[in-house]
């Protein structure tokens, strides 16, 4: 439950935070959220991370969908722990989110603008929280596994 709790959270968030900065604000203007360190910055990515890679909308759509899809069926499938559901979501959730702009708007609206890093949105962040969390996840418990091995089992 946790796994769908998190991945519609983040895709409501995401689908609702472009919807309504879309309608409030014209595309390539700013306003500051908090002066000097968050903007709102309302931007059409039609590439990839940081803009990167512009025209392969192809080949984003279909590694979505596969992420997406393989993602969900794990999460079937396996039946993984709370947390580890949680991280899933947030990476679910987060690619959706950049799947439905793509296939709706043909772009990926991003209005989080740091000033010092590419704009990114909800979904980013989720991708890249979610992600994160995976890692250190999978690490931590590789070496309680490793552990267990060299210590015979115990």
């Amino acid at each position: 439950m946790r796994f769908w709790s998190s991945l519609t959270t983040v895709l409501v968030l995401d689908q609702f935070s472009k919807y309504w900065l879309s309608s409030h604000l014209p595309q390539g203007s700013s306003r500051p959220l908090l002066d000097g360190f968050l903007y709102l910055t309302l931007v059409h990515n039609r590439g990839a991370a940081f803009g990167l890679f512009w025209g392969w909308d192809k080949i984003f759509l279909f590694c979505a969908a596969i992420v997406i899809l393989g993602i969900i069926i794990y999460q079937m499938k396996y039946h993984p722990a709370d947390r580890l559901a949680i991280y899933m979501g947030l990476l679910a959730g987060g690619a959706w989110g950049n799947l439905i702009d793509r296939l709706r708007l043909g772009y990926v609206v991003d209005f989080l603008d740091l000033r010092w890093w590419p704009v990114f949105n909800i979904a980013d962040v989720a991708i890249v929280c979610g992600g994160i969390l995976l890692v250190l996840h999978l690490y931590i418990n590789e070496g309680k596994k490793n552990k267990r091995i060299e210590n015979g089992g115990k």
